[in-house]
């Protein structure tokens, strides 16, 4: 990956259907989401939106908000942070086995990321509600 001197993030992301993440805030990022393929649910605030490829959102800084793969389809995004520096976050969040929620919620804090609420939809599973093991 070449380097952005931080001023960006960008992650490519693949969804599984009913994966979402928990209702949280980013202190000090912008996050940018741009739907490549599939349909994703999204709360930004107050508003509720369905996003289909082609659509894009941004989440100002400080803003409660999550996101959930509702379909049974995958689902393909683009997550943009400005400014950057959330690497470290997500590999670390990634390597976890999602057993350990409050590390997980530490090393979302220690990157700015704050988990103020589980994913307000049904049957949908999280770092904080791992999918059950097949």
């Amino acid at each position: 990956m070449e380097d952005m001197g931080g001023r960006c993030t960008i992650i490519e992301m693949t969804v599984e259907s009913r994966n979402g993440v928990p209702v949280h805030t980013h202190a000090n990022e912008e996050e940018h989401f741009i739907v490549l393929e599939g349909t994703l649910q999204l709360i930004n605030g107050n508003e509720s939106l369905t996003l289909s490829a082609g659509d894009s959102v941004t989440v100002k800084r400080g803003t409660p908000h999550t996101w959930a793969n509702l379909s049974d389809a995958l689902v393909r995004m683009l997550i943009i942070f400005t400014p950057g520096n959330m690497e470290e976050t997500f590999r670390m969040i990634g390597a976890s086995d999602g057993s350990d929620l409050a590390e997980i919620a530490e090393t979302a804090k220690n990157g700015g990321s704050v988990m103020v609420g589980p994913p307000p939809f049904e049957n949908v599973y999280s770092v904080m509600s791992p999918r059950p093991k097949s």
